[in-house]
């Protein structure tokens, strides 16, 4: 048993002075290719394999030809183990480069693509990691694109729907400034009207650019769905009568909510004024408001009769600057409505969404409840 245990220290004291400086040379090497830190490991490990048998060789008192044996076994098993672990590790670096290579690919813009062949466990799940990183860059690209193509349409329409009124109040004040005008007093009015226009379009651009910006300050509070919906439909009932559409507030449920109500009643009301006006006379704009299954969120939906929006054309109704065919845009407004109820919604984590409905379209926006 003495015995034993007297090979068992010699054994252990050689392998942990190989392991120390297996380490030593390990922390030296640490900014060198991975081929160089495998290598150093490999030879750690036959270093340490090596020098605990002939320790215990030694200890054990074996005749010289009989300890040049072993000597000679144990050297000629490390140098196999060795040449076999710089092999495997050139594969993993060259696995490596090619793997790097791909990234710098896809680094230059382009979509990542593993590498052919059958990898490592970690260099397998850095290129799934890689190829999802590239699926989301490429979906945020896409977006930055549309985002930038919106911007520039937003711009020129913007461009026109201020030059039409500056050019109209232009030739207005210089009808009145030469005394030309025969009824000045609907100059003015038509002034004060154009200037109305001017003044919304305006406060539109600054929330729109608020939301962007994420300094869309709220204020929330707790209310009930069926106020915000009372306060819309009061501030949009001149204009349905002006029209001649019916305004349909019986289905809304007192369902709880924590919002801002200033703005959530800017969003209720964008979304009826846009409902009333592709409404033809004598249709019905519907309102209503009821808990999701499940009972984390309300849905507040408004249905109108506009005859639906082609389904190419849903995707992008929310986006800044859309306006649809011209059969369903007015002449007035510059496309921010819509833009800025979703801003709105999502600032308050909910989600706007539309989809067609027999005879119209359903604008829903989905808010969390409150207990």
């Amino acid at each position: 048993m003495k015995d034993i245990l007297l090979i068992a220290l010699f054994a252990l004291g050689g392998a942990v002075c190989a392991g120390a400086l297996g380490a030593l040379v390990l922390r030296l090497v640490r900014h060198r290719s991975v081929a160089v830190s495998l290598a150093v490991i490999a030879a750690v490990a036959v270093t340490a394999m090596l020098a605990g048998t002939l320790a215990v060789a030694r200890a054990m008192f074996l005749s010289p030809h009989d300890l040049g044996v072993v000597t000679l076994v144990v050297a000629m098993a490390a140098v196999v183990s060795l040449a076999v672990a710089l092999l495997l590790g050139r594969w993993v670096v060259a696995r490596s480069r090619e793997l790097s290579q791909a990234a710098r690919d896809f680094g230059d813009g382009g979509s990542f693509a593993a590498p052919p062949g059958r990898a490592t466990a970690e260099l397998a799940a850095l290129s799934r990691e890689l190829a999802a990183t590239s699926e989301r860059l490429a979906v945020s690209r896409e977006r930055e694109r549309a985002l930038e193509t919106s911007r520039r349409e937003l711009v020129a329409w913007i461009s026109h729907d201020l030059r039409t009124p500056l050019a109209g109040l232009r030739a207005m004040s210089e009808a009145l400034e030469d005394g030309m005008a025969e009824d000045p007093a609907r100059y003015h009015r038509q002034i004060r009207t154009e200037v109305d226009r001017l003044n919304s379009m305006v406060g539109d651009l600054f929330e729109l650019s608020r939301i962007h910006a994420g300094a869309l300050a709220l204020s929330p509070s707790r209310m009930s769905v069926y106020d915000l919906v009372g306060d819309a439909l009061a501030g949009v009932d001149p204009l349905a009568r002006e029209r001649g559409v019916r305004l349909d507030g019986g289905a809304v449920d007192p369902v709880p909510v924590e919002v801002d109500g200033k703005e959530m009643t800017r969003v209720l009301a964008n979304l009826l004024v846009n409902a009333i006006r592709h409404t033809p006379a004598d249709g019905t704009v519907a309102i209503a408001a009821a808990v999701r299954a499940g009972g984390d969120a309300v849905v507040v939906s408004v249905t109108d009769g506009c005859g639906g929006i082609p389904a190419e054309d849903l995707p992008r109704v929310f986006d800044t600057g859309w306006r649809g065919s011209p059969a369903r845009t007015p002449p007035a407004g510059a496309g921010l409505g819509l833009a800025i109820v979703r801003g709105i919604v999502e600032a308050h984590a909910g989600r706007a969404a539309v989809r067609n409905v027999p005879g119209g379209c359903r604008f829903e926006v989905t808010l969390p409840v409150q207990a």
